[in-house]
């Protein structure tokens, strides 16, 4: 049989390295991010943010633990644990329907993968307009993404619209949990293993969190302040996380997303493309079973991870320790984040970790003054 067009230039298109590192545009949506602080309000203190340095959440999520390996976790919750998501991401996701259409590479998808975590950073670590404006640009983008099927086998489920309250909530909390869990779990800090939070740190991350739900548009009543809330939130919407084999079956072509889009960006694949391949295979393949160790059980069980791979996953994460320490040193986690984060992103956490020390070292003097 022929081939169309688009399915030989996709299986020909040359990638160079140049292409994959990319350059603000990639992650520019409305012109250069203000960095949290740079701004200052209407009664002229500075402008922070949504959470500004001092606070629990710029810990976890400044952390070289949490910026090099929190892609492979959002990616693992967003696409086999919240199943509201995944449907969004299998029936509306650009890079989905290329692999159905033949055309995706795996350049198609590392693109996909680093504007996953960099058009995050203006929301995470820019003023308040900065935030404000890249929100408003991912509730147009995502209004199209809506669906009547989340689970061919399971109708109950009902329908998706990724800008309804429930679904912005569960995309910021499948965002911001795992980040705490890839901080707890990967983090090397105080001159100390990796360890967790104490409760009243981990209320805090949680109520934290709760600015950032209100930006992408959550119901404010089921907004967690606690992380008891959160674990009860987790319970009250327990069937969107239960495992399927079955969810990641398209309704419209009958054909599995994963595997079809998998076998896709291989018959496409050509020499050039181990340039996005790698990167692809590092944050996706090579670090998949560590970081599943590191999540808590019923967040595998929500992906059908069993018993065994479970259990195996765990002694993963032990046994990968001294590897999650290399990737967070200094000249590994810049190439990280200038892949992956862009250089915007790049220099709003920078930016945001000078703020973030000098407020700790602000708080450790108060502390020590007698």
């Amino acid at each position: 049989m022929a081939r169309s067009g688009r399915e030989h230039a996709a299986d020909t298109a040359v990638i160079t390295k140049e292409q994959v590192l990319g350059t603000e545009r990639r992650w520019r949506r409305f012109g250069e991010p203000v960095p949290a602080g740079s701004s200052v309000k209407a009664d002229g203190s500075p402008d922070y943010g949504l959470f500004g340095p001092g606070s629990v959440t710029w810990e976890v999520l400044l952390h070289p633990a949490t910026t090099v390996f929190l892609n492979t976790a959002q990616v693992l919750m967003q696409t086999r644990g919240y199943k509201g998501t995944a449907a969004g991401l299998r029936d509306r996701d650009p890079v989905s329907r290329k692999g159905r259409a033949g055309t995706a590479t795996f350049f198609d998808f590392f693109e996909r993968l680093s504007r996953n975590l960099g058009m995050h950073a203006p929301m995470w670590f820019g003023d308040t307009p900065t935030a404000q404006l890249m929100a408003k640009h991912l509730d147009r983008f995502h209004r199209k993404v809506t669906g009547d099927v989340i689970d061919i086998g399971r109708p109950e489920l009902g329908g998706y619209s990724a800008t309804s309250p429930r679904e912005t909530m569960w995309a910021a909390l499948t965002e911001l949990h795992p980040a705490l869990w890839m901080y707890e779990s990967f983090a090397f800090r105080d001159g100390r293993l990796p360890h967790r939070l104490t409760p009243e740190q981990r209320d805090r991350f949680v109520a934290e969190a709760g600015a950032y739900l209100r930006l992408v548009g959550a119901d404010e009543d089921e907004i967690p302040t606690t992380m008891a809330e959160l674990q009860a939130l987790y319970a009250r919407y327990e069937a969107l996380f239960a495992p399927s084999k079955t969810f990641d079956i398209s309704p419209e072509t009958g054909q599995l997303n994963y595997r079809t889009g998998l076998m896709t960006m291989f018959k496409n694949m050509n020499l050039s493309q181990r340039h996005a391949f790698i990167p692809v295979f590092v944050e996706v393949i090579l670090l998949e079973l560590p970081v599943l160790g590191a999540m808590p059980g019923k967040a595998r069980w929500s992906m059908g991870i069993g018993p065994v791979l479970s259990g195996l996953s765990v002694i993963a994460r032990r046994a990968a320790m001294p590897l999650m320490w290399l990737l967070q040193q200094p000249p590994i986690e810049r190439k990280f984040l200038r892949l992956m984060w862009g250089p915007d992103g790049t220099n709003l956490i920078e930016s945001a970790r000078a703020l973030h020390r000098q407020a700790l070292a602000e708080q450790t003097a108060v502390e020590h003054t007698p």
